[in-house]
């Protein structure tokens, strides 16, 4: 499966629909993605979710330039505090509100 890891995307389906979150992770196993915001769900307990489920508002090729989200795509460990201002700091960027 693709690496989706630091992708911005926007849940369309479910509970969480139109929420924004940020891809932390690929379940290789079920085929799965999984999403955390630092809020509802932390990056510690990421919620899992199909690819048709989502929509990027990013793509692979050009991640959004945060700290935070360039440290997911490293592989290195980033906090709940950090996702969030990082997502935060992406829809004032992109006025999603």
């Amino acid at each position: 499966m693709y690496d989706y890891t630091g992708w911005i995307v926007r849940a369309n389906a479910g509970r969480d629909r139109d929420g924004i979150f940020c891809v932390v992770g690929v379940d290789e196993s079920s085929s799965r993605l999984l999403l955390a915001d630092g809020r509802r769900r932390k990056v510690a307990r990421p919620k899992r979710k199909k690819p048709r489920h989502v929509q990027p508002l990013t793509d692979g090729k050009a991640l959004y330039p945060h700290p935070a989200i360039q440290k997911l795509k490293l592989g290195e460990p980033v906090t709940d505090r950090e996702l969030r201002r990082a997502l935060a700091a992406f829809k004032e960027e992109n006025t999603l509100g």
